[in-house]
C-alpha cells in the first residue's frame, strides 16, 4: 500500500512538470533561443538518469530526472 501512495505521488509529481515547463518556457523566451542545444542536453542527461534510477530502483532518482526532462522538453517545445 505504501509502495502505491509513492508511485501515485510521483505520477502527480510529474504530471506537474507539464504546466511548470510551458510557464518556464512563456516566461523566459529569449533564453530559449540560444540555449536549444543545452536543453537537448539536458533532456538527454535526465533521460539516461531516469532510466538509471529505475534499473537500480530508487524512486526518487527516477522521478526527479523524469521531471527534470519534462520541465526541459516542454521548455523546448514553446518556440
Amino acid at each position: 500500500m505504501q509502495e502505491m501512495v509513492k508511485l501515485i505521488v510521483g505520477i502527480l509529481f510529474l504530471l506537474l512538470g507539464f504546466p511548470i515547463g510551458s510557464y518556464l518556457a512563456k516566461k523566459t523566451k529569449e533564453e530559449l533561443k540560444a540555449g536549444q542545444r543545452w536543453f537537448k542536453i539536458i533532456i538527454i542527461i535526465s533521460l539516461v538518469g531516469g532510466i538509471v534510477g529505475l534499473i537500480i530502483g530508487n524512486d526518487i532518482i527516477m522521478f526527479s530526472f523524469f521531471f527534470i526532462a519534462i520541465v526541459t522538453s516542454r521548455s523546448l517545445k514553446r518556440k
